[in-house]
Order: C-alpha cells, then structure tokens, then sequence
C-alpha cells in the first residue's frame, strides 16, 4: 500500500517526494547492536574526534604493531565488526574503528558519501594503516578515500560484500519504495547540485583502477539480496590487484559473524 501511496504521490507531486526521499538518503537509520557487539565495543579505548561539524566515535583495540582499519557500510557501525575484531584481537593487530557521521554512537545529522569518505581519508593518513577491511557501502568510501590518497600504499585489502556504481543505490531505493523515473532524476539533480559531484562517476569499478594496494580480495555471497552479486564482479574484473571469492549461505549482514569468512580474513592477512 506505501509503495503504491508514494508512486501516486511521484506522480501527482515530483519534488515534494524527491525532496522527501532526498532527506531519507541523507539521514541514515541507527540499528541496534547485539549485545555481544556492545561488550566488545566497552572493551575499545574510546576518543570523540570532531570532524566537520559531526562529534565521531573512534576505537582502538591495541594489539602489536600491525594496525587494520574496518570500515562499517551504510547504516552500519562499528560494532557490526564484533566477532572479526576479536578474532583480529586475537592475532595480535592493532585495531582501530569508527561510527561514520551520523552512524553508532557518533552525532547525528545531515550527511552523505562525501563526509563518510573525508573520515576514511583522514583516517587511514592519521593512523598509518597498510590493512583495511570494509563492508558494504564502506567499499564505496573507502575505495575513493585511496583514490583521493595517491602516495598511500595500502599491503590488504579485503572488501566484505561491495557494491560498485553509487546511482545503483538511487536506483535500489527507488525500487523499493516505488518512486518515478522523474523523481529519481530529479534526486540525482539534486545531488550532483548540493554535492558538487555527479553522482554517475562515483563507481567503485573506476576507484580500483587507481588505487594502490598490493592485494584485494573481495568475498559476496552468491545469494546477497543488498548487493546483487554482479556488481561485485564488475568490481573485481576492473581490479588487477584483487581477487574474488564466491560464497554462499550468509547473506549481506551474516557474512560479518560466520566462521568460515573469518577464518579466510585471517588467511588472507597471513596471520
């Protein structure tokens, strides 16, 4: 019944519902964490950082001397990353977390791709990191922090699900809750007004070509009903230094917690 309601409202009333799901992409839902995810997120050396207007949560896990960056998707967090962080806690890394702006328990306000990406950047340059592990959406501002960041040199990189061409997303969203094709044109005007970017070359795809990373590695599950597995696979046949693996029975968030994935995490750091 919405769907239909916003469908006839796209209709009858273009902008006003481009203006509403304009809103909607910009203000990110918070969900709630495991109970798990919350004690190892106490167990963090926690700092408030400000950061273009946004007071962000950062973790620390200290371990040895090898640092990794995780990088939560889209209405993620960094508790989402639990059950990798220990087993990371337990090979010794150093790692170090983040709640995006308006994401976990960072403040909450107007945001987009643009600040997640700029904290990524400032980030990986802060830290020094040579290993970053992202999920979903994180693949999207990760890859073009590096792109932004020609002298860094990244050692691994694994990507946890990614999606490839930003509009996809526009298009996904439009799908779902039944907006017109005059909406969404007018969503992307918008974008590409306020941003400054036109939201057609924001493409994972293009990023890989010019980043620097010694080894890539990107695991989606066949089944993904988030990030339809052929978006993933473009990604990787436009990446000379990555690499893909296929998998199967865990979805788009369950890949963060099954054994199997973090045992080849763990394999693919040679730890």
């Amino acid at each position: 019944m919405q769907k239909t309601l916003i469908r006839l409202a796209s209709q009858i009333a273009p902008r006003q519902v481009s203006n509403f799901a304009y809103k909607q992409l910009l203000n990110p839902q918070v969900h709630k964490l495991r109970d798990f995810e919350l004690a190892v997120l106490a167990q963090a050396q926690k700092e408030r950082l400000a950061f273009q207007g946004f007071d962000i949560a950062t973790y620390i896990w200290p371990g040895g001397p090898r640092k990794i960056l995780l990088i939560h998707g889209w209405e993620g967090q960094a508790g989402n990353f639990g059950d990798i962080i220990k087993a990371l806690r337990a090979a010794n890394f150093t790692v170090l977390a983040f709640d995006a702006p308006s994401h976990g328990f960072s403040s909450k306000g107007k945001t987009s791709l643009f600040e997640f990406t700029d904290l990524v950047k400032f980030l990986i340059g802060t830290h020094e990191v040579k290993d970053l592990i992202s999920h979903s959406f994180g693949g999207v501002a990760t890859t073009y922090a590096l792109s932004q960041l020609p002298a860094v040199n990244i050692d691994k990189y694994l990507l946890l699900t990614t999606p490839d061409r930003f509009t996809e997303r526009i298009d996904d969203v439009s799908s779902q809750v039944g907006i017109t094709e005059e909406v969404k044109n007018l969503l992307k005007q918008r974008l590409a007004a306020e941003t400054g970017y036109d939201p057609r070359v924001l493409n994972v795809s293009d990023f890989v070509k010019q980043i620097k990373v010694k080894e890539g590695l990107i695991i989606h599950d066949k089944n993904d009903k988030v990030i339809p597995i052929e978006r993933a696979r473009n990604v990787v046949n436009n990446w000379p230094a990555g690499k893909m693996e296929e998998i199967e029975g865990t979805g788009h968030f369950r890949i963060l917690r099954d054994e199997k994935v973090i045992k080849r995490i763990l394999q693919f750091l040679k730890v």
